[in-house]
């Protein structure tokens, strides 16, 4: 019986640990068996992006860079990204010259934002 009731307290533990990795880290961006949609950051500005940081709304943080490993978006290009319809935190550019915004992304359409020098 003791054992039981350890694995559940671990088991307990477990779960809390990963809800509060979830609010760091900005969640998944695509939650299982959740309708998805696309969101796409153009980069109209005159930098580099060199990450663009995407999270559940409900997240303490903007999350995570979500660019592949040695990714960049440079100006004039952009980056898609599925995402589980709902709301989203946005921060992209780089440090000191960033863009955030909140968006709503409708299961089954494209959400396209344009990021330019001064916002």
């Amino acid at each position: 019986m003791k054992r039981f009731f350890q694995l559940i307290a671990t088991l307990g533990v477990a779960a809390s640990l990963s809800a509060c990795a979830s609010l760091v880290t900005g969640g998944p961006l695509v939650r299982p068996g959740e309708p998805t949609g696309v969101l796409e950051i153009v980069n109209g500005s005159s930098r580099t992006f060199t990450a663009i940081l995407i999270s559940n709304c409900s997240a303490a943080s903007y999350g995570l860079n979500r660019l592949p490993s040695g990714v960049t978006v440079p100006p004039g290009r952009s980056y898609r990204f599925t995402v589980s319809a709902g709301c989203w935190d946005v921060d992209a550019g780089l440090a000191y010259n960033e863009a955030r915004f909140r968006t709503q992304v409708p299961a089954g359409r494209l959400v396209r934002h344009t990021v330019v020098d001064g916002r």
